[in-house]
Formats: C-alpha cells, structure tokens, sequence
C-alpha cells in the first residue's frame, strides 16, 4: 500500500526541504513522488558543467515558450528539472535571498507573515554559509554557500568598474546590504554541486519514515472538497499514493497550476473547456507568470586569459580530469563569481538590475563561444510589470502546457533594458577594464540608437530561467490568490502548493534560495508549528536613493 501523512509531489528545492523538515521529528510518514531519475554523474555534480544537463531530455521537462507576440514570435527555452533534486541539479547554482523589501512587499499584498523579517530565520536555518556577513547568515543549515575562488583577474575588474563608475560595494549581497558591486554566491560544496538533493533530500532518505515512489502525477484526488492522495502512472499502470493528513504540490511554477488544473481546481471556464469537473473556481491558478529576462553584454578581451582559451577537446578532458580526481579546479566552480545589484535610476528605493559576470564570451547553454577571448556581463532589470500565464493544452495529463509569459508586454521593459545595456557599456568603460578591453562584441557598438536596441533586445534577450507566480499566495478573500498565507490551496481541504509558483512578485535574483526557503516555512505551516521569531535586523537601504541611482 502506497500510503503516507503526507505526500509531496516534486523532489526540487522546495520539495526536498518539505521532505527534510516534515520527517524530521520521526513522528510522521513522507512520501516523496519523483518523476525523472538519478541526479548521480559527473554531469549533474560537476558544476562547470550545468549548460549541459539543461538542454537534455533525461534531465529537463523540455517545456517551450508559444511564440511569444512581442518579441517578433520567438519561442524561449523554459527547462525545469526532470531529475532528484529537480530545477536545483539542473540551475546555475547562483545563491541569492532576494532582497529584504521583496518579501515587505509579498506581505502588503496579502501574504501576512512572510515578510523579510519573517523569513530571516527561515534562510538563517536552512543556511550554512562559508564567508558571509556575521549576524546576518546561518552557519548549521544543510545548505552550503560559499564564493567563488575568483582567480581570473577580470573578476576583480569588473568589481573595481562598478566602483570606478559611482556605485557601491558590497561584501555579502545575502547580508545587511544586497546594493552593490561584489563577489556573488554559490552552491557548491567540497567541489560538487550542492542542489536540494545533496543537502536535504539524501539525508532525509535515510531516515526510516521517508520513501521516494518514482511516478508520474496525473492528478490529485479529490473526495469532497478534500484531497485524499495522488493518481500517478508508473510502469504504465495507474496507482494511486495516499495521504492520510496532507498532499502538498511542489512541482514548479509551470507544473504545480497545470496539476492543480487537472485535478479540478482553477479557473472554471477553461476546467470546462477541457471536460474537466470543476472542484474549486479558482481563476488565479495559472495566471501571474512572471520571469526575469536578460542580455549577454560581450566585450573582446586583449588579453588571452579568458575561459575561451579552454573551450576545445584536450583542455575540457583535463578540467574534467583533475575534477573527477581531486574535485578541485575549474571544473569545481559554476564560473559566475563576481555579481552586482544595482538601482536603474532615482526614487528607486532598492536594486531593480542584476549583473552575472563571467570572464567568457559564449551562451548560457553553451552552444556557442565567440571567436578569440572576451568576457561577459548578463544583465536585466529584476521588477517586470509583464504578466503571463500556464494554461492546460488538453485534459491528457502527458500533453506538455501552454506557456504564454507574454514577455516585454509592458513599454517599461523595453526603457529597462535600453538602460541596462547603456549602464553596461559605462561600466566596461571604466579604467579598471583598460588592460583588457577590446572591441564590443554584442550589441556591437554600432547598435546606439533607441530603435537599434529595441531590436537587439527583441532578436537576443534570453530566459534567466526564474519562472514564478502561477499559485499566487495572498489573503483568503483576494480572488486571484491560490493559497493562503499557510499554503493552503483556497477552497479546499487537505491540499498546499509550496514552491516558486506561489510568490506574489518575482524576487531579486535567482530562485532557487527563495524556493528552498519557501519548502522550509511550509513545513513548519503543515506541522503547526509556531514559526520562527521574526527578526528585528534592519536592511541597509541607500540613503541617496530619492537623489541617485548610485
């Protein structure tokens, strides 16, 4: 008999931190339901290699945006981990809380006890950071951080430029001050990646009352108004797994509101549309997809000391030798180890741009490195007002969804990224790059004007793969929230979704911190437990912020 407390669909960031804390006491039974397979292999574990598992099926949903109207019907890559650990054994393995007026802002709309000060503790616990800012990290958490080595002397440039240009500093973006030019995070740990499966799930696994059933979830069952276990196919028969206290939804922002849907729980017009019996209206679910996009800003480099001089066969058989050996090397790093939030302009109160720097000039997936060395800034602006939507392309539960982010609907983006590639170029121009800089290899610095940009922009922004949204958590009256403050799926019983699908806004940053934090305080709703105490630190905030955007 497939039977537990609870059952938790999804073994990803959020997932796997449910599975930790909800078994930890011993008193209740987990069921852990996992789709893809083992995240084992130098693939996976190597963190220099993460382009390569993004663009497998074996690891990948594989999902695609519908071409998408604004940027002249291009279809954008939406991968999302297939595999234990799900999108955290397939990121980037870039740590970022998000910043503290982030989730001030989740509370005002509706999510009452998340804000900054509410989940502090929540990342304190889950942390266990090697060189962060002291007070304001966790130090016994399962989750390592750490910087990276930052050997490549371009790494330092890049941080003096930001300086050179007026902007700030900062030693621990994760700590009092996210403002500023400084060295970013990683999770990595002794060599390898440190995903959601390393640090929670693995340990959780051993213990006696946590199994793992590796099936594909069709739909949550319903039995008045009370969801009761999960239907799910594996060795093409249909089982159904069984929840004696809770079924918990944690399978990413595209997959939880398409299983929502498919059990009967979303907007009701479209539930008909498909012959699906309506269990609960809720028109939120699916809706509200955010990401954030952005540009690679590619600068020659005059000096051969970029990643490009290691981009042929003899050379990546040697990082690979020396990592499955000694785990140590460029193999060891996700290459992203010098990062900047900044602000796009005055009266703009906290960082509303993030900066990624790597000393290459070659795409996120790999596929292709410019000719010669350059070195590389991927930017774009975090707060974007375009919305859009998941939606079901059948009731057949195998049929991929319809994903519509509706990118750069909103005239503001596109001020935003004309912005962020002109700060860009400043930033290059600084002293600290002279040594360095050559030509400007993408845009190109012939592509200056306003319409020259938006063309740019619109043949060359790409995913940063921080899809959010789609179960929007906010108050139990709000009519396009999904669940409540405690997780809760409104209108139901014994249902929670808990992963990135329930952010009310993006976050500053990646996700994959935020989702393991959200796994981590769900857990403590779904137990009953009293939530941590909140926090009295107060973040820095820019004192010139009404005067400067720096």
């Amino acid at each position: 008999m497939l039977e537990a407390d609870y059952v938790i669909i999804g073994s990803g960031s959020a997932g796997s931190a449910l599975a930790y804390r909800l078994s930890e006491d011993g008193k209740h039974s987990v069921i852990v339901i996992e789709y893809g397979g083992t995240d084992y292999g130098p693939l996976i574990q190597m963190p220099s290699a993460l382009s390569i598992p993004l663009n497998m099926s074996r690891y990948d949903w594989g999902f695609s945006s519908e071409p998408e109207p604004h940027l002249g019907g291009r279809v954008l890559a939406t991968p999302r981990g297939k595999v234990l650990g799900g999108s955290s054994s397939i990121n980037g393995m870039v740590y970022v809380r998000g910043h503290a007026r982030d989730f001030d802002h989740w509370s005002e709309q509706g999510a009452t006890g998340w804000s900054f000060a509410d989940v502090l503790p929540y990342f304190k616990r889950m942390e266990h950071s090697h060189g962060g800012e002291d007070g304001w990290r966790g130090h016994e958490g399962p989750l390592h951080v750490k910087r990276g080595p930052r050997l490549n002397p371009l790494y330092k440039a890049f941080i003096e430029a930001g300086h050179q240009a007026g902007f700030e500093l900062t030693e621990d973006y994760n700590g009092s001050k996210q403002e500023g030019f400084g060295p970013m995070e990683q999770t990595i740990h002794l060599g390898r990646r440190w995903s959601a499966a390393n640090a929670y799930l693995r340990p959780a696994l051993r213990r006696k009352n946590v199994s793992l059933v590796s099936g594909f979830a069709r739909r949550v069952i319903m039995e008045s108004q009370r969801a009761t276990g999960v239907e799910i196919e594996a060795h093409k028969t249909i089982q159904v797994v069984k929840a004696k206290r809770e079924v918990i939804i944690a399978a990413s922002s595209i997959n939880s509101p398409k299983l929502l849907m498919l059990s009967g729980i979303g907007p009701a017009d479209e539930l008909k549309r498909h012959g699906i019996e309506v269990v609960a209206d809720r028109p939120g679910v699916g809706r509200n997809l955010q990401d954030h996009l952005e540009l690679y800003i590619q600068q020659e480099s005059l000096r051969p000391i970029t990643l490009n001089s290691v981009f042929n066969p003899l050379s990546k058989a040697l990082i690979g030798a020396q990592w499955l050996l000694f785990k140590t090397g460029l193999g060891a790093t996700n290459h992203f180890e010098a990062a900047a939030f900044v602000r796009s302009a005055a009266g703009v109160d906290y960082p509303d741009i993030q900066y990624h720097f790597i000393p290459a000039a070659v795409r996120y997936d790999g596929k292709a490195a410019a000719p010669g060395h350059g070195f590389q800034a991927h930017v774009g602006p975090m707060r974007s007002k375009s919305r859009g939507s998941v939606t079901l392309r059948s009731a057949d539960p195998w049929d991929k969804p319809k994903i519509l982010f509706n990118y750069m609907s909103h005239p503001d983006d596109w001020r935003d990224f004309r912005h962020c590639i002109r700060l860009t170029r400043e930033i290059f121009g600084q002293t600290a790059f002279d040594p360095y800089r050559g030509r400007e290899l993408s845009p190109g610095s012939d592509v200056r004007s306003d319409a020259q940009l938006d063309e740019f922009i619109r043949q060359h922004v790409e995913s940063a793969y921080h899809p959010c949204g789609t179960c929007k958590m906010g108050a139990s009256n709000d009519a396009m929230a999904v669940v409540d403050p405690e997780c809760r799926v409104i209108g139901v019983e014994g249902l929670r979704v808990a992963d990135s699908s329930i952010f009310p806004r993006v976050t500053n940053g990646n996700l994959n911190g935020p989702s393991i934090m959200t796994g981590e305080k769900a857990a403590d709703h779904i137990l009953g437990k009293t939530p941590l105490a909140p926090s009295n630190q107060e973040p820095w905030i820019n004192p010139r912020w009404r005067e400067s955007d720096r």
